[in-house]
């Protein structure tokens, strides 16, 4: 990469001073197939003295790096080798064992969180996929930083329906053993079609198979900083805009960039990717939904608002893989509702729905993200609204994905407060007609013609 001038380092400054600019997670990915055991707690010990041996220095490097750039670094995450193909050889059905030791080494590591109690099911399970799947719910009840995700389909193989069954019901049990806390165990659950094996982000973040023993990749941030761009352009073509946020993006990636390789460097291991995504927070100033509303839309979810999420993601895109050597993740905007100030408001006021949100699905990274609903909605319902997203990625050929929260004693209207860059949730209607005699069928839908590709 080229040196930074004089003006870059002014632009990224006030960047971070006024417009919300940070790297928002260093994630170190972790193979973990040496640990496998036959004996369950000789397994999980391996795991823990793995993911400390191999991230003990994580965050105390990223601090340093803080300190020397000026550049803020929000999380400091680890991902590993999804969980059910490292304990499918211990004998145990309960593989809470393996999250105990997950959260014990993200403890000791002093990271925020730590994914991979994850499966991987698309096109059917084996007898460990099951026993992780069931033991979801008291593992991410029982941890704090622990996140987990389960593959159900992907264009290649189609949809697995008895897993999307299976993870309505998964996804209930845990709220329900959640409910305290206000369903955080299910914010750190999400179900993917397509899911990606280089992913920073939580809670969807593994290890894959295609992956190098330990890797560092980074996810970038960046709303306020697009944002603030386009208050320049207020009024300008829609291809003076585009220009606008590619520009941007290259800003923000080159950062992102930047910090990568420092980690990279000072920690002796190799450099993954830049997933260049713009991923808000809570925060007044730092949100997708005020991006779209900035292009001319009175409120985010109106009408143009598939239109306008479809030209920002293109041009994040566009912009970013022009910033770095090696772009991937997932890559472009999200858009999780609680984790977002403007996609709030517009969920409380009603001009944001499930059924658009859906649709913008269609054209941004991942899918259905950080969405309440009411306590009463059933396993099926759930499972079909998995399946309906599942269903975009499969055809569409790109990652989709659910995350939804059962609110527990909570109606529609009110609000779920789940904390920290989780943020809070109105409670979202979802249809009353039953979906109940769909999702019972079970088996697999095919593959989409697309998918023959040889």
């Amino acid at each position: 990469m080229s040196l930074i001038n004089q003006h870059e380092i002014i632009e990224t400054l006030e960047m971070i001073d006024k417009q919300h600019l940070d790297i928002r997670t260093i994630t170190m990915g972790i193979s973990l197939r040496s640990s496998a055991h036959p004996n369950a707690e000789a397994a999980a010990k391996r795991v823990y003295d793995t993911i400390c041996s191999r991230a003990e220095r994580l965050v105390a490097v990223g601090e340093e790096i803080e300190r020397e750039l000026g550049i803020p670094i929000v999380n400091k995450r680890i991902s590993v080798t999804p969980i059910a193909e490292v304990a499918a050889a211990s004998e145990t059905e309960d593989y809470t064992v393996f999250a105990r030791a997950m959260e014990r080494a993200a403890a000791q590591c002093g990271v925020n969180f730590i994914g991979g109690f994850s499966a991987l099911v698309h096109k059917g399970f084996t007898d460990a996929d099951r026993r992780l799947i069931n033991s979801i719910p008291a593992a991410l009840c029982e941890t704090e930083r622990v996140c987990s995700s389960v593959n159900i389909g992907s264009t290649r193989s189609g949809i697995n329906m008895d897993a999307v069954s299976l993870m309505g019901r998964i996804i209930k049990e845990t709220a329900r053993l959640s409910a305290k806390e206000h369903g955080l165990a299910c914010a750190k659950l999400v179900v993917f079609a397509n899911a990606v094996e280089d992913n920073p982000f939580m809670a969807g973040a593994f290890h894959g198979a295609g992956e190098p023993e330990c890797v560092i990749n980074v996810g970038v941030s960046g709303p306020g900083v697009v944002h603030w761009a386009l208050q320049s352009v207020r009024g300008e073509p829609f291809d003076v805009v585009a220009e606008t946020v590619k520009r941007t993006a290259f800003k923000i990636t080159r950062v992102g960039q930047l910090i990568a390789r420092e980690t990279s460097s000072r920690l002796g291991v190799p450099f993954g990717i830049v997933d260049l995504s713009l991923a808000p927070t809570p925060a007044v100033g730092d949100s997708v939904a005020r991006i779209l509303e900035e292009m001319g839309l009175e409120v985010c979810g109106t009408h143009g608002t598939t239109a306008a999420l479809a030209l920002l993601n293109d041009a994040v895109k566009k912009g970013g893989v022009m910033a770095s050597s090696h772009v991937g993740g997932l890559s472009g905007a999200f858009i999780p509702v609680s984790e977002d100030e403007g996609m709030i408001a517009a969920a409380a006021s009603g001009a944001l729905t499930l059924d658009k949100l859906e649709a913008m699905t269609c054209v941004c990274s991942v899918g259905l993200d950080m969405i309440a609903v009411p306590g009463d909605t059933s396993a099926e319902t759930i499972a079909a609204i998995i399946a309906d997203e599942a269903a975009i990625g499969v055809v569409n050929n790109k990652t989709t994905a659910v995350r939804i929260i059962p609110a527990e004693g909570k109606r529609v209207g009110e609000e779920v407060e789940i904390g920290g860059l989780f943020g809070s949730a109105p409670v979202m209607p979802v249809h009353e007609g039953s979906s109940a005699d769909f999702i019972n069928r079970g088996g697999r839908i095919p593959a989409p013609l697309g998918s023959l590709r040889n």
